[in-house]
């Protein structure tokens, strides 16, 4: 029986980059690895503290704190690289970045369920193409409904201060583990790459890691 990889995913649901790089990480598996046995970890990032219920204008952010005046700038790289993997988005169209919290607590109640990729990849989808308020706990509830949750307990996890100090904690032991961009990859507990990484180096980095773990074993 083949063992299966481990792949440890660390995002932050609102950077443009976790969205290549899942997606960019889901083609390569069903393209490349169709037959190898993979199960996707992941963890919280927090990059944004105090975000407030109404979300913070992107192009202020960017103005304040890089100094960028034209967001184009800003948005043209993952949109081109997003382009280059099949993937079309506008981030023209999701102007607001919101508290994640909420929307990280859900995915880690989502491993329980067996869900947790599935889910993630859909709350990331939802804010970037859907351009929804993923901070809100209505919209993330109507979105778990379809990944193992009722829509009661979804909507009371999203609004949980116990579920959020969970995600807190979680984000600090990642910074901890030495995370400092994202998406950030591990492979077989030892392979790791960050940032936007193509379909090639992903790639790689799933073939040595299953290799090794072969090895291992032999």
């Amino acid at each position: 029986m083949t063992e299966t990889l481990i792949i440890d995913l660390y995002t932050e649901i609102t950077r443009p980059w976790c969205l290549v790089g899942q997606f960019r990480l889901d083609k390569v598996l069903a393209e490349r690895f169709p037959h190898l046995a993979v199960k996707i970890h992941h963890h919280p990032v927090l990059l944004l503290a105090g975000v407030p219920a109404t979300g913070l204008y992107i192009p202020d952010l960017l103005r304040s704190r890089y100094g960028i005046t034209d967001p184009k700038v800003a948005f043209a790289r993952p949109e081109g690289e997003a382009r280059v993997s099949g993937l079309e988005f506008d981030l023209n169209r999701q102007l607001w970045a919101y508290a994640t919290q909420p929307a990280h607590a859900l995915i880690l109640a989502a491993s329980e369920r067996g869900t947790q990729h599935r889910l993630a990849v859909a709350i990331t989808e939802a804010y970037f193409l859907g351009a929804k308020n993923i901070g809100d706990a209505d919209v993330l509830a109507g979105i778990a409904a379809d990944y193992g949750f009722e829509r009661a307990e979804a909507h009371a996890i999203a609004l949980d201060p116990i579920q959020h100090k969970r995600v807190e904690q979680e984000a600090v032991r990642s910074a901890a583990a030495g995370v400092r961009s994202v998406p950030h990859f591990i492979f077989g507990g030892r392979n790791a790459i960050s940032g936007g990484r193509s379909e090639d180096e992903i790639a790689l980095h799933i073939q040595e890691a299953a290799r090794a773990q072969v090895n291992q074993h032999l």
